[in-house]
This record gives structure tokens, C-alpha cells and sequence, in this order.
């Protein structure tokens, strides 16, 4: 007696470990170059679901689109940004980055910039959103010239809150590192793991926060525009405060509301920077 057997009959665990060779792999390589008119984009190359569309105004600006929706455990994305001399670029992205319940393996991001002299970029990403069970390692790595300016905002959100969501098993690791004229200027490392829900309830942690973010602003005038960091925070309705040393100006938010915290940056960002936050963010 025989039986065909398909190899599609028996349905996949619910735990199985997949594969690596599915695994997506990421890539945004994109040069920005100044011309008579105006800054471009004079290199870009493109890999593994990710793209970068420019819409057209009045400012140079890049945004990044992921084209599979978030990342999962095992991914990875590898993003290169750099600007020749006199460039002045917006990067940002068409959404907020999910980040997938992981299996095993953590999603991997490498984000790389490199300023030349006299160049301007804003890094303004959309929120990192991890979901229960995530697990995100994220390295960020800045190398620009002394009279360069950077300035950049990165927002985590800790599960979805619109869904009742509490995060108690899933791990974060972002590690910052900015030099400037080769010389190390800010370092930053987070480390959750476990419970990251609980560890946040802590009061030196997170004091119940839910969603946090960092602004860093990097450029020769950096330090004397502190009074008007705290100036353009004195209507923000979650916990923040600015600092400024060395040449750079660091302001950090938390919120249990991730809406409370957006709407907060926004208006410090159009406030400081004295031009709205990219059109993305609107959508």
C-alpha cells in the first residue's frame, strides 16, 4: 500500500527556527554632493528591500523606505549616509521601523555618516517601534569635520500601546559613538534586557515610560544655543531637558504616552531647527 505525501502537508511550528538564507539583508549606500544650485544625491546604491525616494522642495531630502514593512530576528540593515564638502542633506523615513518578535537572533542595524567640511545633514528618522519580543542591536557611528553640523533624532517605542501591548521579554543594545576630526566626542550605550516593561517602571530608568528619544545637535555654535533648547521645551508635555558641552547639545525625552512624546519633539524640532520636520512625518 503507498500514499502520496505532499511537502506542503504538514504545516511548519509555530517555533521553528528559520533558516538564515531567508533572512533579509539590507543596504542603503547614498552619497550627497553640493552643486551650484543645490545639494543632490551623486551615489546611490540600493539592496535587499530598502529604498531611498527624494521628494522634491526646497531642502535636499532623502527618505528611507522599507519595502518588507519591519525587520524581524535574523535581519539585518546596513546604512551608509555621507556628504562632500558645502552639502546640506535631510534623511528620514517613510515610517515608524517595526521591529519584529525574534526567534533567536537579534536584528542587526549599522548606521554609518560622514560630514566633510562645511556640510549640514539631519538625521530624522521616524521611531524605532519594538514589539513584545523584539530583540534589536543597533550601532550608530558619526566621523565629521570640525565645522561640519549634524544633527539627529532617534525615537524608541517600548510595544504597542494602542493594543494593550507590555513588553516583558525582548532585548535592546544601541551603541552611539560621534567624532569629530577623528577625535571620540559622544559616546552613548543602552543595554535592556528580560522585562524591559519592569526595568522601564524604574524611576532611574524610565520612571514608567514607554517611549523615549535623544536629539543631539553637533556644529561650532552648538553650546550657545542652550537657552533656546530649553526655551523651545518649555511647552513639551512629557519629562525633558537639554544639555550642552564640548561643542554639542544633547536633549533627551520620555513619555508614557509615545503620542505625547511625538508631538512634543515635532514642536521642539520645527522650533530649533526653524523649518518644519520632514513631510513624512505627516503621513
Amino acid at each position: 500500500m503507498t500514499a502520496a505525501v505532499s511537502i506542503f502537508s504538514e504545516r511548519p511550528r509555530a517555533d521553528a527556527i528559520l533558516p538564515g538564507m531567508i533572512r533579509a539583508k539590507g543596504n542603503i549606500r547614498c552619497r550627497f554632493s553640493a552643486n551650484p544650485r543645490r545639494t543632490e544625491a551623486s551615489e546611490l546604491y540600493e539592496a535587499g528591500g530598502y529604498r531611498m525616494k527624494f521628494p522634491k522642495g526646497a531642502l535636499c531630502e532623502g527618505v528611507i523606505i522599507n519595502t518588507g514593512g519591519g525587520m524581524a530576528g535574523g535581519d539585518s540593515l546596513s546604512v551608509e549616509i555621507s556628504l562632500d564638502v558645502d552639502a546640506k542633506a535631510v534623511v528620514s523615513t517613510q515610517s515608524a521601523e517595526k521591529i519584529y518578535r525574534a526567534q533567536s537572533e537579534p536584528s542587526a542595524a549599522s548606521i554609518q555618516l560622514s560630514l566633510s567640511e562645511r556640510s549640514q545633514l539631519a538625521w530624522l528618522p521616524q521611531e524605532t517601534l519594538l514589539f513584545s519580543g523584539a530583540k534589536l542591536n543597533r550601532h550608530f557611528r558619526a566621523d565629521m569635520a570640525s565645522d561640519a553640523t549634524l544633527s539627529l533624532f532617534e525615537g524608541v517605542i517600548f510595544g504597542r500601546g494602542a493594543m494593550g501591548e507590555r513588553i516583558t521579554e525582548g532585548a535592546l543594545r544601541d551603541s552611539w559613538r560621534i567624532r569629530r576630526d577623528q577625535k571620540l566626542v559622544f559616546a552613548d550605550e543602552v543595554a535592556l534586557e528580560g522585562d524591559m516593561a519592569a526595568r522601564l517602571d524604574r524611576p532611574a530608568i524610565g520612571a514608567g515610560a514607554r517611549a523615549v528619544a535623544t536629539f543631539l545637535h553637533l556644529a561650532p555654535d552648538a553650546e550657545a544655543r542652550l537657552d533656546e533648547a530649553r526655551a523651545a521645551l518649555e511647552t513639551s508635555s512629557c519629562e525633558s531637558g537639554a544639555s550642552a558641552w564640548n561643542g554639542m547639545l544633547v536633549v533627551r525625552f520620555a513619555a508614557v504616552d509615545p503620542e505625547a512624546l511625538r508631538q512634543s519633539a515635532t514642536r521642539f524640532l520645527n522650533q530649533f531647527r526653524a523649518v518644519p520636520v520632514p513631510r513624512v512625518w505627516q503621513c
